[in-house]
C-alpha cells in the first residue's frame, strides 16, 4: 500500500497539536478512526511515527522528518486541487486558437471582447495564418481551434460550420463601377484584377469556381496579405474579390465593396478541432462563445 492523502492529512493534525482530541475535532472524525488511520500510515511507512503515553504524544525521529514534508505535499496538494478547479470553473486556464487572417482581424477581436469580458482569467493565444496553416497547426496539435473555410474532409479533424462566406467585389473609388450596387465577374475580370498568392485558400477557391464557369483568370497584382490587396485597390491599381467579413476592413482601408454575382462565390466557414481529443474547459467555453457571437454578428449566414 502507499500513503494516502487522508493519512497524510490525520497525520500533520496530530503533529502539530500533540494531542489526538484536538486534531479529531479540527479533522472532523472520531478519535478510534483517527488512531487507525495512523496506524494503518505507520504501518505502511514501515514504523512509529508518534510516541503515546497516557499523558502526552510526541514525534519520533522519522514522525519529525515526515511532518517537515509534508508541509510541501499538502501545500501542493491544496494548490493543484484549486489550480484544477480554477480552470473548470473558468476561473483560470489557456486556449491557443488560430484563425484565417480575415476572420481574426475582422471578426475575432469583438468575439474575443465578450470572451474575455465572461473569463477574465483565462489566457488566450491567436495565431493569424492564412488557412492551410489553420489546418495544419490543428492536425499537429499546436492549438485547440482552428477558424477556416471549410477543408476537404479528414479522419484527424472535425469540422464545425458557423456560416456561409460570400465573395464581394472591391474597387477604387474614381472606378468606373464604384457607384454600382453589385457587380457581375465578367465585368470585374475586363478591369486590372488583384489578389492573394498561391497557394492561399482565397486564391484557390477563385479559381476553381471561376473556371466552372469559364471565366479566365488574368491577374495583374498577386500579395500575401488581404490589407496589401486592399490598399492596392484604395489606390487604384485594379481591383479585386475577398470574404464578405472583410467588408468593414477593406471599406476603412479606402476600397469600395459591391456585392458579387454570375457566378456567386461563397463557402462555409467555421471551426475545425481534433477528432481524438477533447476540448478544455476553456476551449469549450470559447467555442460556445464563437458560435453565439458569430450568430448574432451574422443572422443572415449562420447555418448551425
Amino acid at each position: 500500500m502507499k500513503m494516502t492523502i487522508k493519512q497524510l492529512r490525520a497525520f500533520s493534525a496530530v503533529a502539530h497539536t500533540l494531542n489526538f482530541a484536538h486534531a479529531s475535532e479540527r479533522l472532523n472524525m472520531s478519535q478510534p478512526a483517527l488512531s487507525l488511520t495512523i496506524k494503518g500510515l505507520e504501518e505502511t511507512l514501515g514504523g512509529p511515527l508518534l510516541l503515546r503515553t497516557t499523558r502526552k504524544v510526541m514525534l519520533t525521529p522519522e514522525g519529525e522528518t515526515l511532518l517537515k514534508a509534508s508541509r510541501q505535499l499538502l501545500s501542493d496538494w491544496d494548490n493543484a486541487e484549486e489550480m484544477m478547479r480554477q480552470h473548470f470553473t473558468l476561473q483560470r486556464g489557456k486556449v491557443s486558437i488560430a484563425a484565417m487572417p480575415s476572420f481574426a482581424i475582422n471578426v475575432l477581436p469583438p468575439i474575443l471582447k465578450t470572451f474575455r469580458m465572461c473569463y477574465p482569467g483565462i489566457n488566450i493565444t491567436v495565431h493569424d495564418v492564412i488557412n492551410e496553416q489553420v489546418i495544419e497547426m490543428v492536425h499537429e496539435g499546436r492549438v485547440e481551434i482552428g477558424i477556416v473555410f471549410e477543408p476537404d474532409y479528414s479522419e484527424q479533424v472535425n469540422f464545425t460550420p458557423l456560416g456561409l462566406e460570400r465573395f464581394i467585389a472591391i474597387v477604387p473609388p474614381d472606378c468606373h463601377l464604384a457607384n454600382r450596387d453589385h457587380v457581375s465577374w465578367r465585368e470585374l475580370l475586363n478591369l486590372e484584377f488583384i489578389t492573394l498568392q498561391s497557394p492561399s485558400s482565397v486564391r484557390l477557391m477563385i479559381e476553381e469556381e471561376l473556371k466552372q464557369h469559364g471565366l479566365p483568370l488574368r491577374v495583374s497584382f498577386e500579395s500575401h496579405q488581404l490589407v496589401t490587396v486592399g490598399k492596392l485597390v484604395a489606390n487604384g491599381l485594379g481591383v479585386s474579390a475577398v470574404p464578405a467579413l472583410c467588408r468593414t476592413q477593406m471599406s476603412a482601408l479606402g476600397a469600395v465593396c459591391l456585392e458579387l454575382s454570375q457566378p456567386v462565390v461563397e463557402r462555409r466557414v467555421g471551426l475545425l478541432y481534433s477528432a481524438h481529443n477533447q476540448f478544455s474547459s476553456a476551449a469549450q467555453a470559447l467555442v460556445n462563445t464563437l458560435k453565439n457571437s458569430y450568430n448574432q454578428q451574422h443572422p443572415d449566414t449562420h447555418i448551425l
